[in-house]
Formats: C-alpha cells, structure tokens, sequence
C-alpha cells in the first residue's frame, strides 16, 4: 500500500470528531509486548505519533485511550502526553466506549477510534470515524473508514490524525508555526 485507503464520505466523518480514542498494542505500538528478565513490561512508541496527539490537543479535540491490557508503561506515555481519559483493563471495549461518551458528552458521531483487532471492532462499528494501522487484522480493514499506510507504532495515529486535521479545517492553524514561523 502506497498511501492511506481513504473510504467515500471518510472526511467529512473526521471534520466532526471533537473524541479522538485509540487502542495501544498494535496502534500506538508495533503490538509486541517486551518484558525483562524481572518480568518489567516495555513498549516502543513513536514520537511523531505523540507529535500528533499533542496538536490534536490544539485543535481542541479531546483525546483518550481505551485498551485490553493494564500496564504502568502506558500510564507514564498517557501522562507525558497529557492523556486524561485512559482506560485499560477494557475487556469490554463498546461497554466502556459508552462511559466515556456519557462523561465526556459527546455523541459517538463526533468520536473517532483506532483499533487494530477482533476485540476493536464492536467500537469501531459504533464511532463516526473509524482507522486503523495498514497491518491490522483484515476484518477490521473492511471495517473502517481509513486505513493508514503505515503500521501501528510506526507513525500510523499520526498519519491518521493529519487526515483528520485537514478534515476538520485546523491543519494550517495548529502546523502554521512549523511551515509559516507563526507561533
């Protein structure tokens, strides 16, 4: 895959998302699961990706993370990254996806989510805008409405949220310091 799998109508569902939700393990990460000879989990995460959710933040979208697994790791990036809606330990993903927009108050048309698995897909079903990572699961390709040309962990949320940003009209205003030296 050259470039993004774009489905028709997939931008104008990413202008109206103001919730931006994503799995970690094989989105935010490459899906491994490290741990050291002391049974300490460590995860690879990809700085552009975090680039990206902080102008997603200044762009006035909120973002959250829902996940399967529990692991201090993803606390400590949720906290760099000023994450404040993070859910782990999510065994069921839609259940939990209907806590957060009721606390949040934002309706699930106006909520994007990026998966990679069987488990993510109830969610991605329910959401306006749904993505995912080129190397995720089939059935969950032929289910979203944006499929990113890199793999998870390695720039795909970021890729995504750039299509989102350009969607949604915010691109040049969050990125104008970096390409007119406006800050």
């Amino acid at each position: 895959m050259n470039g993004p799998r774009v489905k028709p109508g997939a931008d104008d569902k990413a202008a109206r998302v103001r919730l931006f939700l994503m799995d970690v393990d094989g989105v935010l990460t490459d899906g491994g699961i490290v741990y050291d000879a002391n049974g300490l989990e460590s995860k690879r995460f990809h700085v552009r990706d975090g680039h990206g959710i902080k102008m997603l933040d200044r762009a006035g979208v909120r973002v959250g993370i829902i996940t399967g697994r529990t692991s201090e790791v993803v606390d400590v990036r949720a906290r760099e990254l000023g994450i404040h809606i993070l859910r782990q330990g999510a065994l069921d993903k839609a259940a939990v996806l209907r806590e957060v927009l009721r606390e949040q108050g934002v309706p699930p048309e106006e909520t994007a989510f990026v998966g990679d698995d069987i488990v993510d897909v109830p969610v991605l079903r329910v959401v306006g805008f749904s993505a995912a990572p080129c190397d995720a699961e089939q059935y969950v390709l032929d289910t979203v409405d944006f499929v990113s040309s890199r793999p998870g962990g390695m720039g795909a949320v970021r890729e995504i949220i750039e299509f989102l940003l350009k969607a949604n009209g915010t691109w040049r205003s969050v990125t104008a310091k970096y390409f007119e030296g406006k800050s």
